[in-house]
């Protein structure tokens, strides 16, 4: 469990909060909300008004979408020391436009639009240093709706598994992801990630067994990923 020595110190080394005085940085200690989750656990839910600023002390949260055809769609992940907001944080009554969910056993620590939004407007660096981390959401935003337009479906998989290949160092990698999962993250069904794997297996490109994903031909794979 954090201390308010740890919060403190946490707060210190976000770069949104590093410009504040001790004062300042204390006053946010002392008003924030904790929040412990379980994997699974939602902090909030699509569509809610929810005018929160969030940092994320421990675990990790996945954004995930939800379509009208009931079809998820993991948008990013926050890990620890990440800093995010509910839209309602700065437009009134605007709704979440994504559950945000605990990826693993979590802790964050909230605070209320009210409750910080005068030490944004007293401490001007904070507010500019928010404003640049805002557009390096939007450009990681931009990224994921490119990758969704123009690479299809297998590419975007393709890219998963080498993603997950090279992470762990190693030619073989366990099936932690469900088929929901892997859909989730490559914005489609369960359905499309399960053709496209066998695919994968008939151009000798990966093995699939019941428990992991062995790589066969990471050339192949990578050219997949890259639509070439």
């Amino acid at each position: 469990m954090l201390t308010v020595d740890q919060l403190t110190d946490l707060l210190r080394a976000n770069p949104v909060f590093s410009s504040l005085d001790e004062a300042a940085r204390s006053l946010l200690v002392k008003g924030a909300v904790k929040r412990e989750l379980r994997k699974g656990e939602r902090l909030v839910m699509q569509g809610d008004i929810w005018p929160y600023l969030f940092l994320v002390a421990e675990g990790k949260l996945d954004a995930v979408k939800v379509s009208g055809e009931g079809r998820n769609l993991l948008v990013t992940t926050f890990g620890a020391g990440e800093l995010f907001w509910g839209l309602a944080f700065f437009q009134d009554e605007a709704p979440l436009l994504a559950t945000l969910e605990a990826h693993l056993p979590s802790r964050v620590y909230l605070w209320h639009r009210l409750f910080i939004e005068p030490v944004f407007i007293e401490h001007g660096q904070m507010a500019w240093d928010l404003c640049g981390l805002m557009i390096q959401r939007m450009q990681r935003a931009s990224a994921i709706v490119e990758e969704l337009a123009f690479q299809p479906v297998a590419g975007r998989l393709a890219r998963l598994l080498l993603d997950d290949f090279e992470s762990t160092g190693d030619v073989t990698i366990a099936r932690h992801l469900t088929l929901d999962d892997m859909a989730a993250r490559v914005g489609t069904t369960r359905e499309m990630v399960c053709r496209a794997l066998y695919r994968f297996a008939d151009k000798k490109l990966i093995d699939i067994t019941r428990t992991e994903f062995a790589l066969t031909d990471k050339d192949g794979l990578r050219q997949v990923a890259e639509g070439s």
